[in-house]
Formats: C-alpha cells, sequence, structure tokens
C-alpha cells in the first residue's frame, strides 16, 4: 500500500517504496511481443534480386583495365599484351604498386575457365585487388 493510517492521528503518512508490479508487467508483454516477432524478422525464401540502380562508385584517377576479348586475347588499358609478360607488364605499369586495384573487363562469350586463367595469373603476380567491370543496368533484370 502507498499509505499508512496511524491510530489516533488524522494525518497521512507517505510511503517511499516503488511499486515495480505495473514495470515487471510491462516487460513481459514486450517479451512475449519480440519472442513472437524475431523468428518473423528472418527470411529464408530464396529470390532472384533486381538490378541495382545505386550511383556507381567513383573511379581512380587512372584506373587500369585489362581486357579479355573472346579470342582469349588480353589488352591492358589499350594495348595487347603477351599472358606471360602480364605480371612483368603490370609491375611497369603500376610501378610495382601492389595495393593498386586492376579492373577486369571480360567479353560476354569468354569461358568461365579462361577468365579463372587470367585472375589466378593476377593473383600470382602480387595483385589481389581485382575489380570486375560490368554494365550498369537501371532497375533491368
Amino acid at each position: 500500500m502507498g499509505l499508512h493510517l496511524k491510530e489516533g492521528a488524522d494525518d497521512l503518512q507517505e510511503n517511499h517504496e516503488i511499486n515495480v508490479t505495473p514495470f515487471i508487467d510491462v516487460m513481459l508483454v514486450l517479451l512475449i511481443i519480440f519472442m513472437v516477432a524475431a523468428p518473423l524478422a528472418t527470411v529464408d525464401v530464396k529470390i532472384d534480386l533486381p538490378a541495382s540502380s545505386a550511383k556507381p562508385a567513383p573511379r581512380p584517377e587512372k584506373p587500369i583495365y585489362l581486357s579479355i576479348k573472346e579470342d582469349k586475347s588480353l589488352f591492358l588499358d589499350n594495348d595487347q599484351v603477351d599472358p606471360s609478360l602480364l605480371g612483368a607488364t603490370l609491375d611497369r605499369l603500376t610501378k610495382s604498386d601492389k595495393e593498386k586495384t586492376i579492373f577486369v573487363r571480360g567479353d560476354k562469350g569468354v569461358d568461365y575457365g579462361d577468365l579463372m586463367v587470367v585472375m589466378d595469373n593476377l593473383r600470382s603476380a602480387g595483385y589481389l585487388k581485382i575489380g570486375l567491370v560490368g554494365l550498369e543496368t537501371v532497375g533491368k533484370p
């Protein structure tokens, strides 16, 4: 109780204890709500998401593009390069800066295995930052 009455006195004395029962009731109700709502927040349905229309990341000052044509020929920027000299040519272009990102542009007709061989050559040359370049689509699947 919040108030105690003294016998023989008309003054009401205040009780300074906090009644926490309503707070516990509210916390239990919130706990039940969150226990029910948490499993509903996770989605296990596999869907094919649409293309992103987000603003593309800014390009570096002087990007280095490695292009792979359908006939498996390699081009660094606009110059054709022999696949066996790829690492040495990249070292010359980047001044041996292995932290530079190499942007790989592959033709649609390039086999996935051939693309992986070129990426393995880049990795063995020490270039681990590789960016894949594609066409930007705005809301198209």
